[in-house]
């Protein structure tokens, strides 16, 4: 299982760093948006949905941005066999099926890798063995 972990956590940095990238990009051209619309359009009732809108893709892009920095570190974390990270990284994956098709597929071996009971086990040996040697 140390081998699909070790995969999960490449997995994860990638994927949530391809996201975090196109959230920024959309960002900053939905930023932009916000600006123009108010100048630019006459009638109050078109700039009104206009805006209500570009203000919900923000929002929805700000999440994705969150969640991308959440599953970046979640994955390096996993790399480095933290039991918060398998929990973080658990959570993501479970609001990420919704992600067709590759957040789903990340999602299913998410939840299939680390709901595993030899998972579970090594992540709670390499806890225990870093609170008697002391490292953080």
């Amino acid at each position: 299982m140390k081998k699909h972990i070790e995969l999960l956590g490449i997995l994860h940095i990638v994927y949530h760093s391809i996201s975090l990238i196109i959230a920024l990009v959309f960002l900053g051209i939905n930023g932009g948006d916000i600006v123009v619309s108010w100048k630019d359009v006459a009638v109050r009732e078109i700039a009104m949905v206009i805006i209500v809108y570009q203000f919900l893709t923000f929002g929805l892009l700000s999440l994705v941005f969150v969640s991308s920095i959440l599953g970046i570190i979640g994955g390096i974390a996993l790399l480095k066999t933290r039991p918060w990270g398998r929990i973080l990284v658990l959570i993501i994956g479970f609001l990420w099926l919704i992600r067709i098709p590759f957040g789903a597929a990340l999602g299913i071996y998410t939840i299939w890798a680390l709901m595993n009971n030899k998972t579970i086990r090594l992540f709670e040996q390499t806890a225990q063995e870093r609170d008697s040697s002391g490292v953080s």
